[in-house]
């Protein structure tokens, strides 16, 4: 007899898969750097068009990091502090982000693939048009999140809040929402198949009635019927 089917379905994430000696690298347009131990020092640093595998990087008091267009496959990132990560049409798979401050994360029209999230302030994180698949945001804090027109596909948020989440025509597949503390969403019609707490449906009680079509008003009062 089959196994009844999890839902919503975890996000299959594993940590990189990194040699034990990793050799100072430096990031650079379409730099090819396999084994590399990257060290962003302050300014700014173009790595563009770049594909990264099997590698670390830091970078501390950046202000812009330029990872637009990007091919990064097992890639450990830690304690990125910087006024913008630009990261549009880029590709990640098994990349880990952990600890650090961004002002801006430009994620838009990006795949990623089996990432992780944990113990990060964004300010704004952008993501239009991104399909993130197995992705795990972890003790976050984000100002906004921009996501319309994504697809959010076996998407987990744990011990994360969110001051607004712009999810306009978000395609989700076990979007598993109880961990995230959102105090509002742009279009709740859009959650359709995402899984949510009782608690949170209670608190976008009123959102989610609206968007059934149902007048919502304060408790009714004793009006006095006219003579």
């Amino acid at each position: 007899m089959a196994r009844p089917r999890t839902h919503p379905a975890p996000p299959r994430i594993t940590d990189p898969d990194l040699p034990r000696h990793l050799a100072p690298g430096r990031l650079a347009r379409h730099a090819d750097l396999t084994g590399a131990a990257v060290t962003v020092e302050a300014g700014s640093a173009d790595g563009a068009h770049a594909r990264v595998s099997e590698s670390s990087l830091t970078a501390a008091s950046v202000d812009r990091l330029d990872l637009t267009g990007a091919v990064m496959s097992d890639v450990r990132i830690a304690d990125v502090s910087a006024v913008e990560l630009a990261a549009r049409d880029g590709s990640w798979r098994t990349v880990s982000i952990a600890g650090g401050r961004l002002g801006t994360l430009d994620a838009g029209r990006a795949r990623w693939d089996g990432v992780e999230i944990r113990g990060i302030r964004v300010d704004y994180l952008s993501a239009p048009a991104a399909v993130l698949r197995d992705v795990r945001f972890v003790d976050c804090r984000i100002g906004t999140l921009d996501a319309p027109g994504s697809t959010l596909e076996r998407v987990q948020f744990v011990g994360t809040t969110v001051d607004e989440f712009d999810t306009r025509e978000l395609r989700g597949s076990d979007l598993d929402l109880r961990g995230l503390d959102a105090l509002a969403f742009t279009d709740v019609r859009a959650l359709r198949n995402a899984t949510v707490s009782l608690r949170q449906a209670e608190s976008h009680a009123a959102a989610f009635a609206q968007a059934l079509g149902i007048e919502v008003r304060d408790d009714a009062r004793d009006e006095r019927m006219p003579r």
